[in-house]
């Protein structure tokens, strides 16, 4: 009998450890549930002798991960009970691609907190539904109460994970259309090649900085167009940005200053135009894309040999004309020194104030990446809160006499 021959049954059981529960027996008992809401789980310390259902999370057994010969995946992420749950039963939810990324996405974070430690907030979340310490009225209920939850979250982000399918398979099919109606109209090679214009919204921003569209148009649900900007790709910086004296702007201020008679609003932060004819949205994206784009921007911070490094961030792709600014690393704080160990003597939150304030000038400046060198207890902080905001780090490593650039993956 196979895993969901098992769940579907009639009067089908299932069993998992009590007291404490964590992310990995909530969302395998909710992945359980799915299937089956007729199912019942039973907890206890022990798996009972007679027990005839599903075992995890407890007993040694296939969906147990607590022996010392529990499997690990191939990129090292240990399962937990929910990631081999999930293993057997994902493709039945999922298409395999998008089941493969819903591990990757979402249940090998979870796993790694259960065998690891490692945070995990939505982990943390679950944990709440935990009863307090002096607490003595039992856990199964809050257990049954969180499952409910991770029941909702995995209906939800199942149904996003589907979306997204669906878009990238409309998204091919529309850039297509998009392309074979510009050679038909023979404007390859001019500003319309890079307006991509649809009949209604759906999420493509990701794909579109792969190509050559740079505005994107579609209606607006509150009536007239909205115009975005692309991302460049690799980048949260736009491949061509709206004029500078339009950001903020809206009405009567913003017509003036475009000459176009029907925009409505532009936000202060270039990430949409509004407005209330498609000529106007069309002829806001020519204007912009007239305009020349800016030069690239690279950070070097904390650096020692200048020149030879700057050599190198040229030679990155689509960088050879970029703008190098050097800045000086943030400014160590004083330390408390005893012997031949020191602490800072900055308090946590005047740390973070001033770390907040340092990254607020570089962030300014639009960066492509940062390449970050110097004395790491200056140097680690920033690295660690440009890569939580995703902005490409570099460091210089040197191997085999070579100088080279790394890049520190994005990520907190």
């Amino acid at each position: 009998m196979t895993l969901l021959e098992q769940i579907q049954k009639e009067h089908a059981a299932a069993f998992t450890h009590s007291g404490k529960f964590h992310a990995d027996d909530v969302f395998s008992a909710a992945l359980l549930l799915h299937f089956n809401p007729r199912l019942t789980i039973q907890r206890g310390n022990r798996v009972p002798e007679d027990f005839d259902g599903i075992v995890f999370d407890i007993g040694r057994g296939e969906y147990d991960h607590h022996q010392k010969d529990s499997r690990i995946r191939e990129n090292q992420v240990p399962y937990a009970a929910f990631g081999l749950l999930w293993e057997a039963l994902g493709t039945e939810i999922l298409s395999p691609e998008m089941a493969a990324r819903f591990d990757e996405k979402f249940v090998q974070p979870l796993d790694l907190n259960d065998n690891t430690g490692e945070k995990n907030e939505l982990a943390s979340m679950i944990g709440m539904f935990n009863p307090v310490w002096d607490d003595n009225s039992g856990s199964d209920a809050a257990f049954l109460e969180a499952v409910a939850v991770a029941g909702r979250i995995l209906e939800h982000k199942w149904e996003r994970f589907r979306a997204d399918e669906r878009a990238e398979q409309q998204f091919a099919a529309l850039l297509a259309e998009h392309r074979k109606r510009i050679a038909a109209e023979k404007k390859a090679g001019t500003m319309d090649e890079k307006i991509l214009i649809l009949s209604e919204f759906f999420p493509c921003q990701k794909q579109l900085s792969a190509t050559e569209i740079a505005f994107l148009i579609f209606p607006s649900n509150r009536g007239g167009y909205c115009v975005q900007p692309v991302r460049k790709e690799h980048s949260f910086n736009y491949k061509y940005d709206f004029p500078e004296t339009w950001l903020g702007l809206e009405k009567e201020a913003l017509q003036e200053a475009t000459g176009l008679s029907d925009v409505s609003f532009c936000h202060k932060g270039g990430f949409l135009l509004t407005a209330e004819t498609l000529d106007d949205a069309v002829a806001a994206c020519r204007i912009s894309l007239a305009g020349m784009p800016k030069a690239p921007v690279l950070i070097h911070i904390g650096t020692d040999a200048i020149d030879a490094d700057d050599a190198l961030l040229r030679q990155i792709p689509s960088m050879e004309h970029a703008v190098i600014l050097h800045k000086p690393l943030l400014e160590a704080p004083e330390l408390n020194i005893c012997g031949s160990y020191a602490v800072s003597s900055l308090e946590k939150a005047e740390w973070k104030i001033r770390l907040r304030e340092y990254l607020s000038d570089l962030l300014k400046e639009k960066p492509e990446a940062v390449c970050v060198s110097g004395d790491l207890f200056a140097a680690y902080p920033v690295m660690h809160q440009l890569r939580k905001k995703h902005i490409p780090v570099l460091t210089v490593s040197e191997q085999n006499g070579k100088r080279l650039l790394v890049r520190i993956p994005s990520g907190s």
